[in-house]
């Protein structure tokens, strides 16, 4: 393409070629240490990140690849969706930062986050009592283990039905359905940034931004369902039912598709 000897050759090929301001500034990086390890220098171009907006699958993508996968595969991404948690996170996850009869989880921070304690469904609870206690932690496989078992459900998944949108969804990609997704229903970004245990507001308040993007363009279309009782209710609100209103006795709630 050019000679790299020749580093005005190297600054006007940047300059001309296809690629993201990332790659860009990542090259230049690269080729500043090459350079410094000749004894050599330039005076480096310099390029800013273009800011894109991560990918945000439905809850149906999500809860379809929870549902195709193993029960441990199942509850490790199950934890994710609920508590939007980094997978170094849950890598280390321990049995004694469970409390299953208050429902709750204590995510022990990573990469200077702030710890919390999440609340957790019923159907979560039900999930690690259904997996044996082996040793101290919840999953005995690393998270190099864990993403190759998880990439491996999702091409299975994606050729099973044909929703090539499914390859976008990393673990990450969990975190930031929860930052947006809890946005939505609370309008809170103190408590979107609590959950996330994010240490500045900054890095919250991006999910603003996504969650205009996503949901005030997005058709509103909903599930409905009603319950007569308590206990009805209680199950609608566990699968993430919101209450809209009463009627001759019959609470109605609704769940975005």
């Amino acid at each position: 393409m050019c000679d790299i000897s020749q580093s005005e050759e190297v600054k006007a090929t940047l300059a001309t070629v296809d690629w993201k301001n990332s790659t860009k500034r990542n090259v230049t990086n690269i080729y500043t240490s090459f350079l410094n390890f000749l004894g050599q220098q330039w005076e480096a171009p310099r390029y800013n990140a273009q800011p894109t907006l991560p990918f945000i699958p439905t809850e149906e993508e999500i809860d379809t690849l929870i549902a195709a996968s193993s029960p441990k595969t199942a509850l490790l991404l199950q934890i994710l969706k609920e508590t939007g948690a980094r997978i170094g996170e849950v890598d280390n996850l321990k049995w004694e930062q469970l409390d299953l009869q208050r429902r709750t989880i204590h995510i022990i921070a990573e990469k200077g986050s702030n710890d919390r304690i999440l609340p957790i469904s019923l159907k979560l609870v039900a999930m690690f009592n259904n997996i044996p206690r082996t040793n101290e932690y919840v999953f005995s496989t690393r998270k190099h283990g864990m993403r190759r078992t998880y990439e491996a459900l999702r091409k299975r998944t994606i050729t099973k039905l044909a929703n090539p949108r499914l390859k976008r969804i990393t673990f990450h990609t969990f975190r930031h359905w929860k930052g947006t997704t809890e946005y939505h229903k609370t309008k809170d970004i103190l408590h979107v940034k609590t959950v996330l245990g994010h240490k500045a507001i900054t890095s919250t308040m991006a999910y603003i931004n996504l969650e205009s993007a996503i949901f005030h363009t997005a058709d509103h279309k909903f599930y409905v369902k009603t319950a007569k009782t308590v206990d009805e209710a209680s199950k609608l609100i566990e699968l993430g039912f919101e209450y809209v209103q009463e009627m001759n006795g019959i609470n109605i709630y609704r769940k975005r598709k």
